[in-house]
């Protein structure tokens, strides 16, 4: 197996195995405020949105897991098939190996489906010259859009984990650039990978011209932590001190959501693993909201299974709006929520 195949495959077996998420869990300090008489016939609740001009059957996107080694055509096969049949977006892994190799299939196969809103995906650190290795083309990228005829492209934003693999590429140096350039070509979108983005960055991005953000706070699965273990089973002293250090390191997702919000579309993940959370996403000002880890074990069983998580997150995410008297996600997105705990002091202490 290809040294960058190895490393896919490993992250894909250390997230299931080992423990990548941090023990604090910042949606518990986001509240939705119940409604006892909600006015609202449950069968009358719409949970339907448009991101990025994709009309979906409600606001989930399942955001980039993998591509690019032999088991990952099973899982985008599955996660397509389902996202298709329940009307939610689907974000492929970095496309790395396809721009350099060619693809496998393990991308192309989401083509196979009719899904609603595809996002294809790059890495911000690819954009530049890394050492030996050089950038990626505006060409380059838009042939990696082709190959799973992406409906917009996200540009990953994986610092973190670059820092703490040994193989990282630490060169951020011209970065907005690049992505100023695809943007320029056509639709756009940026998504951090799992430590959120700060409004100081937001406001640097919104003037790239790309659409939107997937915030993706701290909370879900910390790269930092994959690459830890992956460091540990390498006897890389360095690298596994540094995942251990930064295991937590970043912007709380649900602070990071109110941070990024410079009149873009935003989609909040990072723990998001259940409706209500989802719920809660949107209430403070996401347009959607996404997740990965919480369907990937399903994604390596079959697309019924993935099917059926869709469908429990979509029947939580109709009792919290029936609970808040909510008919429509519009609605949900204007009612009022109550943030406390380490979050609230996040969010306090930014704005000193």
């Amino acid at each position: 197996m290809k040294k960058i195949e190895r490393r896919k495959s490993d992250h894909i077996e250390v997230t299931l195995r080992e423990k990548v998420v941090p023990d604090y869990d910042y949606w518990s300090d986001v509240r939705l405020v119940h409604r006892a008489l909600p006015e609202v016939d449950m069968d009358d609740i719409d949970t339907s949105v448009t991101l990025f001009g994709k009309r979906l059957e409600m606001p989930l996107v399942i955001t980039a897991i993998t591509g690019g080694f032999p088991l990952a055509k099973k899982i985008n096969q599955n996660l397509a098939e389902a996202c298709a049949k329940a009307g939610v977006g689907l974000g492929v892994g970095s496309q790395r190996p396809a721009i350099e190799n060619g693809d496998d299939g393990t991308y192309s196969v989401v083509k196979n489906y009719d899904v609603p809103l595809v996002i294809g995906n790059v890495g911000a650190p690819q954009l530049v010259r890394q050492k030996k290795k050089k950038a990626f083309s505006v060409e380059d990228v838009l042939r990696a859009q082709e190959v799973v005829g992406a409906d917009i492209m996200a540009v990953h934003l994986n610092f973190l984990q670059e820092v703490v693999q040994p193989e990282g590429d630490l060169n951020a140096k011209g970065c907005l650039d690049g992505i100023r350039a695809i943007a320029r070509e056509g639709p756009t979108m940026v998504k951090e990978t799992g430590a959120g983005i700060s409004r100081e960055t937001a406001l640097m991005l919104k003037g790239t011209g790309i659409r939107g953000m997937d915030v993706s706070g701290v909370g879900g699965t910390s790269f930092a932590a994959v690459e830890m273990y992956r460091a540990e089973t390498q006897e890389n002293r360095t690298a596994s001190a540094l995942g251990r250090t930064f295991f937590d390191w970043g912007i709380p997702a649900p602070a990071a959501v109110l941070e990024a919000d410079v009149g873009l579309e935003i989609i909040a993940s990072g723990g998001v693993d259940d409706g209500l959370r989802m719920a809660k996403g949107l209430a403070i000002g996401a347009n959607a909201a996404g997740c990965a880890r919480a369907v990937l074990a399903e994604a390596m069983e079959s697309s019924q299974a993935v099917l059926d998580k869709i469908n429990i997150m979509k029947a939580e995410l109709k009792a919290a709006m029936f609970l808040t008297g909510c008919a429509s996600v519009d609605e949900l997105r204007q009612r009022r929520v109550i943030v406390s705990g380490r979050t609230a002091d996040w969010l306090t202490a930014s704005e000193d």
